[in-house]
């Protein structure tokens, strides 16, 4: 055992030597942060229900889109991009879409199922002005952004001017 032990150092030492006398300590750290983040991109970054379907399910839907009370605007807070020149899951020409969002999950009274639905700000021209829905469901104060509907989602596009909002379908709601 002890004839192993001695071996296994030796080995492991002038293997490691031998690594040490062929790389610098900045190509060496270079290559253990691309292993590090490349490992941690393959992890998922939020928890998210995935069905077997990843294709994300289309609701069926009737009703007045450009209306406070259709049913994907029940956390909306701003005005409708139905309204001012774009979609529900659109923004007008010459706006940008904000890559920050706010969620919310609403009941859809045509199938009775709940949906998680993404409000994203189009920025980039000021207030369209048309059709301001404030319904404010499941609204959580300022210091919880991440449920807030009253904060500039603008901030993370080129303009922070904000004009409108939509209300795009992401998936199905988990049943309690």
């Amino acid at each position: 055992m002890k004839f192993f032990d001695s071996w296994l150092d030796k080995s492991t030492e002038s293997t490691i030597r031998g690594i040490a006398q062929h790389t610098s300590r900045r190509g060496f750290l270079g290559k253990l942060a691309g292993v590090v983040v490349g490992g941690a991109a393959t992890l998922p970054l939020l928890p998210v229900a995935r069905s077997q379907d990843s294709a994300t399910p289309v609701p069926l839907e009737e009703g007045d889109t450009a209306g406070c009370d259709y049913w994907r605007y029940c956390a909306i807070d701003g005005f409708l991009c139905d309204c001012c020149g774009g979609s529900m899951n659109s923004c007008p020409p010459g706006t940008e879409m904000s890559p920050i969002t706010w969620i919310g999950t609403c009941e859809n009274p045509v199938d009775g199922k709940n949906y998680i639905i993404s409000y994203n700000d189009c920025c980039g021209k000021s207030s369209c002005g048309n059709c301001l829905c404030m319904r404010n469901e499941g609204d959580r104060p300022v210091y919880n952004p991440r449920a807030s509907n009253d904060l500039n989602w603008c901030l993370g596009t080129s303009s922070a001017a904000y004009h409108c909002s939509t209300a795009i379908v992401i998936g199905a709601a988990l049943d309690e």
